[in-house]
């Protein structure tokens, strides 16, 4: 892990959100690796999942690739605009939680990585 820059970058980062993101499995991994490369998650996680849902009148049973990001309330509105203009669905979901908590040391990684 790289040293903290400094308190002012990290704290730039502000508020710390959990993200959802489902993504199709193929692309998943490079998706995920240019939201971080763009700083707009500073982690992403990805987690194979069958996702059960109605689109257009239909019922859908398929596999897709749940995506974790680590991301900021700063950060969302960027956020929400990449997925609109890279994300291969017509509505990509976004799903931003405010977490309850966060270790104090992983949210200093968290918010430098983000800066």
């Amino acid at each position: 892990m790289e040293p903290h820059r400094t308190a002012e970058a990290s704290e730039a980062a502000g508020t710390p959100l959990l993200a959802l993101v489902t993504h199709p499995v193929e692309g998943a991994e490079a998706f995920a690796r240019r939201l971080v490369e763009q700083r707009l998650a500073a982690c992403v996680n990805r987690v194979d999942v069958a996702s059960v849902y109605r689109f257009e009148g239909a019922i859908h049973d398929e596999p897709e690739v749940l995506l974790l990001l680590k991301t900021s309330a700063e950060r969302r509105i960027e956020l929400e605009a990449f997925l609109r203009r890279e994300h291969p669905y017509d509505v990509p979901e976004l799903i931003a939680l405010n977490p309850a908590a966060v270790e104090a040391g992983y949210l200093a990684w968290w918010r430098d990585a983000l800066s």
